[in-house]
């Protein structure tokens, strides 16, 4: 065969230990297998991830079973307050939450890219663990790929998580009625201005720190508490509180009208929206949502949230009415409510 027909084929198998992750890491023979066992399985401990079985065998679950799924490719990897692991494990955890259920097992797929370090994938699979154990939930099955350079931005995390529903009654705004009083668990846009501050290396004294935390335990409290009074709760992720007022008007057809100097921010939030002009309705949390309760029941979800330290100061921001006009109303310093757009794009793209 003459040289130059002879396809640019590249062995990816490592000549020497390496401290980079390389193709060979994703192809399936022994540098994979020690990948998956040494640095990733080992860190789950035995009773979780079940390494020689394709699929995991969960036993016998009492209740309605409620299952999730979620991508994270947050930019940069490490933020204060979080990374990519612990991430990926809270979120998944509180969408169950959210719903009503209480998270039991997740799955992990990792995406890797060519040349990410194995100090970084050992901090970040690290970070999971810690994060599982906290959560009280375990890793049960999961896949890993290895991409070329180029292909990804380091790492990419694909997760499922799987609980059972503890109340018969579902989740959804629908249930929402007026004059239902809607309250945020804690301090606004502390995720998406710590990972913008990280990302454009904005340096601010002291530096916004990412409210990234489990809310299971919050909200299984709630639910115990107020019963049907809860009428429905949402994580504030993307698009942030803005972004959830309008799903709940949508879907409820009422109209959602908050009072803007009941926002609770910390001074630090407020100074960098201040500065950036950003509306910190528009800005993404990663451990705060809100709650949509009977009036006659606020005081009692106030408890409840206060008892939970994480959560942070919770506030009552407004209320649901009758729909007239605009399905969300704000009311600003000058008086008069004004529509509350619906956020078209994300104004800081990869934060979760």
């Amino acid at each position: 065969m003459n040289q130059s027909t002879v396809p640019n084929m590249i062995c990816p198998m490592p000549v020497a230990p390496t401290d980079t992750i390389t193709l060979s890491h994703g192809e399936g023979g022994r540098v994979m297998r020690r990948l998956i066992r040494d640095r990733i399985g080992a860190k789950f401990g035995d009773g979780n991830v079940q390494l020689h079985s394709d699929a995991a065998c969960l036993g016998n679950l009492v209740g309605e079973v409620a299952m999730t799924t979620d991508s994270y490719v947050v930019s940069p990897l490490f933020f204060p307050g979080g990374d990519i692991g612990s991430l990926a494990v809270h979120g998944t955890v509180n969408d169950l939450a959210m719903a009503g259920a209480r998270p039991l097992f997740l799955t992990l797929a990792l995406i890797l890219e060519e040349g990410l370090s194995v100090e970084t994938l050992d901090s970040i699979i690290d970070s999971i663990a810690s994060a599982a154990r906290q959560c009280d939930v375990k890793i049960v099955a999961g896949d890993t790929k290895v991409v070329p350079k180029g292909a990804a931005d380091q790492i990419f995390i694909n997760t499922t998580g799987i609980g059972v529903h503890q109340h018969t009654r579902r989740m959804s705004a629908c249930q929402i009625q007026p004059n239902d009083c809607l309250i945020v668990s804690g301090p606004l846009a502390r995720h998406g201005l710590a990972v913008l501050a990280a990302r454009e290396s904005i340096a601010l004294s002291p530096p916004p720190r990412s409210d990234s935390a489990p809310l299971h335990r919050v909200a299984t409290e709630l639910l115990q508490t107020l019963g049907d009074d809860l009428r429905t709760m949402r994580d504030a992720t993307r698009g942030g509180v803005a972004a959830v007022l309008h799903e709940w008007a949508e879907e409820s057809e009422h109209a959602m009208w908050v009072d803007e100097s009941t926002l609770p921010l910390l001074p630090e939030s407020r100074g960098v929206c201040e500065l950036l002009g950003l509306d910190p309705l528009f800005v993404a949390n990663e451990g705060t949502f809100v709650v949509a309760v009977a009036p006659d029941r606020v005081d009692d979800a106030l408890t409840v949230l206060r008892s939970h330290a994480a959560v942070g100061e919770p506030s009552v921001i407004g209320q649901a009415r009758r729909r007239k006009l605009s399905p969300v109303l704000v009311a600003r310093g000058l008086g008069a409510d004004q529509p509350l757009d619906e956020p078209i794009a994300a104004m800081l793209p990869r934060i979760c």
